[in-house]
């Protein structure tokens, strides 16, 4: 009997643990709520001094200070480290402000977020500059990347669509306003269609003109035709289309232009160059120039075709050019996208400010996407594993970078937004030749409602 009850009271602790390990790899949410959030918490007060002198984030205190610690106590006088604001706990890690000490920049605590990630036991230690003298550590406390969920609260605004988590547990959103255009590479099964399906469903709820070019007989982006006002299945139709956006584009500088014939009194803010100037009632429609598989149009097999080719890649210049202003915005999609292509294919890149990096087959076509921006994103973007779809690197034409993971959205899902967002497309004239077909829905005759199988024996 005696032996019953020890083999009990050890098993009791045996059980917690390992109930506790289950719910750390099933659900890593719940986990860091009851158990990680406490220990880290734990963790960060009782070591942040000698952290934080072990990093090197500390300085000698004023010799005001040094001269009173000495005249009150007899206690050794200490370096002092960053001041610590309140702990604020949230659902995937938590967050705090630092006020750093004289002669210190953010830069200093960035180069140890890896000490500080150790030194607390979380997953990742991010810093961001807030103001002057302050910066907001954002501990995360599991891998928010492995199965994504996009965060409840999200701003949203025209153009601007939330499409992928950062590894901060920050939605990465797509500003096409701040970023105009943006190149997305990824090799087979990566994930790039899964990116490009968010992005299409995050912008059909918007009042955006959507066209498409995809020359793989449409089959990435006929799901989407009813939301779409024109559609290029093959190089021949896109050869078609794009004159038809560069004529677009000409058309909204000349609205722009005749509002610029200032007349004396004219209020400032009825001067612009760009269309987001221009009264609501006489501004266009933004326009989302989307490409599945660029590399289509810059092949070639015959003189013909290398001509219609150089036409095509001289507009898309032009549009990546001179569209901003006019509200048009490019995203380029494609397995590789450099020299090899052919004439004007770096020039094309070098307009496109956005770089998405899925896992690419060599470290070539990742210096294709980072190298030019942010060079220490390449390695990065190489190391992603095939198991883990959707997973990309991020960068801009500022340098910096981070990996995002889209989340999961059936083809289904997409199609059915799209179709309920039908009217929302705004109408273009010049499109109408373009737009795809979209068959009807069936509809069930009447009567025909299905009935239970009687049950037989």
């Amino acid at each position: 009997m005696t032996d019953l009850v020890t083999l009990a009271e050890l098993g009791s602790p045996l059980v917690v643990i390992g109930g506790a390990a289950y719910v750390r790899h099933a659900s890593p949410a719940a986990y860091w709520s009851t158990v990680g959030l406490p220990l880290s918490v734990a963790r960060l007060l009782a070591s942040y001094s000698s952290t934080m002198d072990a990093c090197g984030l500390t300085v000698e205190p004023p010799r005001w200070r040094a001269l009173a610690v000495r005249a009150t106590t007899r206690r050794e006088v200490r370096p002092v480290p960053p001041r610590r604001g309140i702990i604020r706990p949230t659902s995937t890690g938590l967050r705090m402000r630092l006020r750093l000490v004289p002669g210190q920049e953010p830069a200093d605590v960035a180069a140890s977020a890896e000490r500080l990630r150790h030194a607390w036991g979380v997953q990742s230690v991010h810093v961001r500059d807030v103001k002057p003298g302050v910066v907001e550590l954002r501990l995360v406390g599991f891998d928010v990347l492995r199965k994504v969920r996009m965060p409840r609260r999200s701003d949203s605004r025209p153009l601007q669509v939330p499409v992928a988590l950062r590894e901060d547990a920050t939605a990465f959103v797509r500003d096409f306003r701040t970023v105009p255009h943006e190149l997305v590479l990824g090799a087979t099964l990566s994930g790039k269609s899964m990116y490009l399906r968010n992005l299409v469903t995050g912008l059909a709820s918007q009042p955006v003109v959507l066209v498409g070019i995809d020359c793989k007989r449409g089959v990435e982006l006929a799901p989407f035709a009813p939301r779409l006002s024109a559609l290029a299945t093959d190089p021949d139709q896109a050869a078609e289309l794009l004159p038809v956006l560069v004529k677009e584009m000409e058309d909204r500088y000349d609205l722009i232009k005749t509002r610029q014939g200032i007349a004396p009194g004219t209020a400032e803010e009825l001067i612009t160059s760009d269309i987001w100037g221009l009264p609501e009632d006489e501004r266009p429609a933004p326009l989302v120039l989307v490409i599945d598989e660029v590399a289509e149009l810059f092949m070639v097999a015959t003189r013909k075709e290398e001509e219609r080719r150089d036409e095509m890649v001289t507009q898309l210049i032009r549009l990546a050019q001179l569209g901003r202003a006019a509200g048009i915005y490019l995203e380029v999609c494609g397995q590789r996208f450099g020299a090899e292509l052919g004439k004007g294919a770096t020039m094309l890149r070098a307009q496109l400010t956005g770089r998405v990096c899925h896992r690419v087959n060599d470290e070539a076509s990742a210096k294709m996407a980072l190298g030019d921006i942010a060079p220490e994103a390449v390695q990065a973007s190489c190391a992603i594993a095939p198991e883990l779809p959707g997973l990309a690197v991020v960068g801009d034409t500022s340098g910096g970078w981070s990996r995002i993971r889209t989340p999961y959205l059936s083809l289904a899902d997409a199609a059915a937004t799209c179709r309920a967002t039908a009217h929302l497309a705004p109408d273009v004239p010049a499109l109408n030749p373009f737009r795809p077909y979209v068959p009807p829905l069936p509809v069930a005759e009447p009567g025909s409602v299905a009935t239970a199988r009687p049950v037989t024996e």
